[in-house]
């Protein structure tokens, strides 16, 4: 695996050069290490057999392999592979650096296509949700962006986004990290399709109604990618 990753944010412009993969087997995925000009990007892979569709994944400024909704990502993993659709989770080299971040989810797509991959849907929670529209932003085989209590800060490239792109947006109306409003915002600027789901006594990290959460990506995610 080798290439050059280039994003842009703003007037900055980083590029990336890969320069060597290494597989691991996991606990019911397979760890994947990513070596580029930048350091080292570690991921966890859920691969499905003979599929070209991939969702990757990935939690905020906790750093780490950090999921929403009570194990909201793990659980999206498995599931999605019954349906035939890869996931990967993609954990930052510098989780409070939104160019970074988004390098990084650049890097995870750029494995994921030497695995056949073609489709791809991104998810991303809290700060996470602006580093995903920064990497759809700056990658063409993006189909659909999900982001989960989303800060604004960073979220402005939503409005340029590739035509037949979708978006979905979740929030919660209680959520005293990030209000509610940060994804009305992005709502307001992204172009159709496009959905804002409000969720009732939901704070930031939406385990409130993780169950629901959890139905509505994976059909939103079944119909994008399908």
């Amino acid at each position: 695996m080798s290439g050059r990753k280039r994003t842009e944010f703003g007037d900055e412009v980083l590029e990336a050069d890969i320069l060597s993969m290494k597989k691991e087997p996991g606990d019911g995925f397979e760890s994947v290490i990513i070596d580029t000009s930048r350091g080292k990007v570690e991921c966890r892979y859920y691969a499905a057999e003979g599929t070209d569709k991939a969702v990757v994944m990935v939690g905020g400024i906790g750093g780490g392999f950090d999921t929403p909704a009570n194990g909201l990502y793990p659980r999206l993993c498995m599931d999605l592979l019954d349906s035939g659709i890869s996931s990967l989770r993609v954990r930052f080299r510098y989780p409070t650096d939104l160019a970074e971040a988004a390098m990084d989810v650049l890097v995870g797509i750029e494995f994921l296509k030497g695995e056949g991959i073609t489709g791809f849907g991104l998810i991303g929670h809290s700060f996470g949700g602006a580093v995903i529209v920064q990497a759809a932003h700056n990658e063409s085989t993006v189909r659909t962006v999900i982001t989960l209590s989303t800060q604004s800060f960073g979220i402005s490239p939503i409005s340029s986004l590739a035509e037949g792109v979708s978006v979905l947006l979740i929030h919660g109306d209680e959520d005293e990290t990030l209000p509610s409003g940060s994804s009305v915002y992005a709502y307001s600027m992204a172009h159709e399709p496009k959905k804002l789901t409000i969720y009732e006594g939901a704070g930031h990290g939406l385990a409130e109604v993780s169950d629901e959460v959890y139905e509505e990506i994976m059909n939103w995610i079944k119909d994008s990618l399908k």
